[in-house]
């Protein structure tokens, strides 16, 4: 769920074709048919990221408290941004925040995170968020998934106070639970798009499915009462949306036929599929490394669809909001390529981030200046991949799902 907006001129990428890739110098400079980028360090990138996120705070309806950092679409429900894209919104930021570097030592972060504690925490009461629903059209498994992330990694941080950890507690509970509600019968997974009923089986979306499995993992490391059954329901419904060659569908009710000729549209619910069945004890090294040559070639597609009007536009069925996605579970998976080719990989993505930064240090994917919180926090989270990953892999080793 998930989740994880300025106008600014496109990249000078945009039109250009799949196989071609920024050439860096030797100073870290991209040249490019348009600009030259200058690349940053990583340190300097998410530093500016960091003071970016935490100016954007805003207030919610009814609130004098800034405390979320909403995502913004085009999708509405009575007119106003959904709970699930605010929660969902507020919590990937605040996890921006709390990965990077120097949190226990920055007063401002620590505040700005502590009031979405209190705003991810309250929202339990909305019904909007409740589990028991009529299926649809709906975003709310975006504030279950990453409404639990965040209370999970906030009390890792060290970032929830004595005062607040009983709402947390309870909070990470009603999330968790309302994800064992929600999943899908008989498929298995995870849905933003169901059809009338949730008693009733439906198709699973792995750009879904692959973070709530994230989600699980993490509650579970955590101590909270994941079961292995649903785990491995879980595992079962992700390798269902995976073709024999590392191609992922877009929705799965069996199992998934190659199409190689939608790959393009593909590359980030590819590597988000790979990353989580990493996580969960069953790595497949080919489709991850598959996965990730498939970013590389093909991100130039995504970068026609970022801040653009419209959501799933043939031919290849991507919206504005799937770039950021795909980028950082690109990053998250070069960390699981071998030693041979990962710092190769590192690099490249880099050179390919930073072209598509905005002049204030800020990453957007819609025309909308508000989502620009969303961009930058999973573009700092890409940058933090590396040190993510190592400590994901000391606290959250997991045996192969049975």
């Amino acid at each position: 769920m998930v989740l994880p907006l300025a106008v600014l001129v496109l990249s000078l990428l945009q039109t250009a074709p799949a196989q071609v890739a920024p050439k860096p110098s030797a100073d870290g400079v991209v040249a490019t048919a348009k600009k030259v980028v200058v690349i940053p360090t990583d340190a300097e990138a998410i530093t500016m990221g960091v003071a970016q996120i935490v100016s954007m705070q805003e207030k919610g309806p009814g609130s004098d408290i800034a405390a979320q950092w909403p995502y913004e679409g085009v999708y509405r429900v009575g007119g106003n941004i959904p709970f699930g894209y605010r929660v969902g919104g507020t919590s990937i930021a605040s996890m921006a925040l709390l990965g990077a570097p120097g949190f226990a030592d920055d007063a401002a972060r620590k505040e700005a995170v502590s009031r979405a504690i209190d705003f991810v925490t309250s929202a339990i009461t909305e019904p909007l968020l409740s589990p028991d629903y009529q299926g649809g059209y709906d975003v709310r498994g975006w504030a279950h998934c990453y409404g639990l992330r965040f209370l999970v990694a906030a009390k890792h941080a060290n970032a929830v106070s004595a005062a607040q950890l009983p709402a947390v507690t309870a909070a990470a509970a009603f999330y968790l639970d309302a994800l064992k509600k929600t999943e899908i019968p008989q498929v298995g997974g995870w849905q933003y798009a169901r059809g009338p009923g949730i008693e009733n089986p439906c198709s699973t979306s792995p750009f879904m499915t692959a973070p709530c499995l994230m989600a699980l993992l993490e509650a579970r490391a955590d101590g909270m009462e994941v079961s292995p059954e649903l785990i491995a329901r879980t595992v079962k419904a992700l390798e269902l949306t995976r073709g024999e060659s590392g191609y992922v569908a877009y929705n799965a009710t069996k199992q998934t036929r190659d199409d190689a000729q939608q790959i393009p549209g593909a590359i980030g619910r590819m590597c988000a599929v790979e990353v989580a069945l990493a996580h969960a004890g069953v790595p497949d090294q080919k489709h991850l490394s598959f996965a990730v040559e498939s970013f590389f070639k093909f991100w130039p597609e995504l970068e026609k669809r970022r801040k653009k009007s419209g959501t799933h536009l043939a031919p290849y069925g991507v919206a504005p909001y799937y770039f950021f996605y795909a980028f950082l579970h690109a990053a998250h998976a070069i960390e699981f390529l071998p030693d041979v080719e990962r710092d190769a990989a590192r690099i490249k993505f880099r050179e390919v981030l930073f072209t598509v930064r905005d002049e204030n240090g800020t990453w957007n994917d819609r025309v909308f200046p508000r989502s620009a919180g969303y961009g930058t926090a999973m573009s700092v989270l890409a940058l933090l991949q590396v040190e993510v990953t190592k400590a994901h892999a000391l606290t959250h080793a997991e045996k192969p799902a049975q």
